[in-house]
């Protein structure tokens, strides 16, 4: 969806106290009674009239129709323009520029901090889209009343667990010193990386040596098996190829960057050698319609990955839930994820072989979308 930031410069404190109370009691009502958002909001009547006035015009929230009581929800850009003004205000996001991708349940942007520094912006957006029929009635009305109390279910709650997650294996990769995206901040929905300067697998016609270049991304594989992870949507789709300078002489190394870490899953998961073969199959199949390679060697085969768990003296996985992302957490995302048939790009990278590279784009939703329209400042 657009991510319109015109608005948001204009906002006054009352106005964001005013969308910070209908999130708030989107926690326990499906639409928030008008009264219970004054109250929230700790302002006058008139100050909150006029704020829920503005913040629906703008598209920020929304009246309901046919509600049993006068009341409001919040919407997607309201969710948006609350997270961006978080990390506006921790000086992580000075501006907002080009949207670069369209995922089927994500958005990306590029951003810049106050000195320019480009960074990027993944927006998730669960709920957005359903691969399961009927799946769009159930997703606010079958919810349990203890699941409507606590949010979970709600897109709101699982696109904030789906960053959180993210954000929480970006940093431990990060700091195991694998190749990703700098972690530079997160806010409900909303995370923020380092810009790659590189280009995505799919899009790469031809490499200097494709025995190399898959040698090394199998590596990729059981070194995170060795640190007790699953990628689990390791394929041509979320892995970005960069050319780095030989440390000797004038020769180019391709650098593979792995990125996008929702579907990610501890060894100790039930299905966590299904997902490795998976990784292991998608990259198989790449390299052999792609680069017309296909290696001699057998496997690696996760019995023989998960024996190497440990050798760094450390599990990533374990580290993970320490730092906040429950298993609790890992399990309502899973299921919500499940229940709604998002499963990454996995299925695309299966479905989409002769066909795309015989007509050169890929038949996936998860495309680049370009969209250019200039930077607009949000603080």
């Amino acid at each position: 969806m657009k991510l319109d930031t015109k608005s948001l410069r204009y906002l006054n404190p009352t106005d964001w106290r005013t969308l910070t109370a209908v999130e708030t009691g989107s926690r326990n009502h499906e639409v928030v009674p008008t009264p219970l958002i004054a109250n929230l909001s700790k302002s006058s009547v008139g100050d909150v009239q006029r704020s829920i006035s503005l913040l629906a015009k703008a598209n920020l929230i929304a009246k309901v129709k046919n509600a049993k009581y006068d009341g409001y929800r919040l919407t997607y850009g309201g969710l948006d323009y609350l997270a961006l003004h978080s990390l506006q205000k921790s000086n992580t996001v000075y501006s907002v520029g080009n949207q670069i991708g369209v995922g089927k349940e994500s958005d990306i942007f590029v951003v810049s901090d106050e000195k320019g520094e480009q960074r990027v912006l993944k927006i998730h957006r669960l709920g957005r889209v359903s691969f399961k029929k009927g799946v769009r009635n159930k997703r606010d009305y079958a919810r349990t009343k203890t699941q409507k109390e606590r949010g979970a279910g709600s897109w709101m709650y699982m696109s904030r667990l789906a960053a959180v997650k993210e954000y929480a294996f970006l940093q431990a990769l990060h700091d195991a010193g694998l190749s990703v995206p700098i972690p530079l901040g997160q806010n409900r929905h909303q995370l923020v990386m380092s810009l790659i300067d590189g280009f995505p697998l799919r899009q790469i016609e031809n490499v200097p040596d494709p025995a190399g270049l898959y040698a090394e991304l199998m590596e990729i594989l059981v070194r995170l098996c060795s640190l007790g992870l699953i990628h689990g949507d390791f394929n041509e789709f979320n892995l970005i190829i960069k050319e780095e300078q030989e440390e000797e002489g004038e020769g180019i190394r391709l650098v593979p960057v792995l990125i996008d870490f929702p579907q990610m899953v501890s060894v100790d998961h039930a299905n966590a050698e299904f997902y490795f073969d998976r990784d292991v199959e998608c990259v198989k199949r790449f390299f052999a319609r792609r680069f017309g390679f296909t290696s001699t060697e057998e496997g690696p085969l996760f019995k023989d990955a998960r024996k190497q768990l440990g050798r760094e003296g450390r599990r990533l996985d374990v580290e993970v839930e320490a730092s906040g992302f429950s298993k609790k957490m890992a399990k309502e995302l899973e299921t919500y994820m499940k229940d709604h048939g998002i499963d990454g790009d996995a299925r695309d990278a299966e479905t989409n072989d002769e066909e795309a590279s015989e007509s050169g784009a890929a038949a996936s939703d998860n495309d680049d979308e370009v969209v250019d329209e200039g930077a607009s400042d949000i603080g």
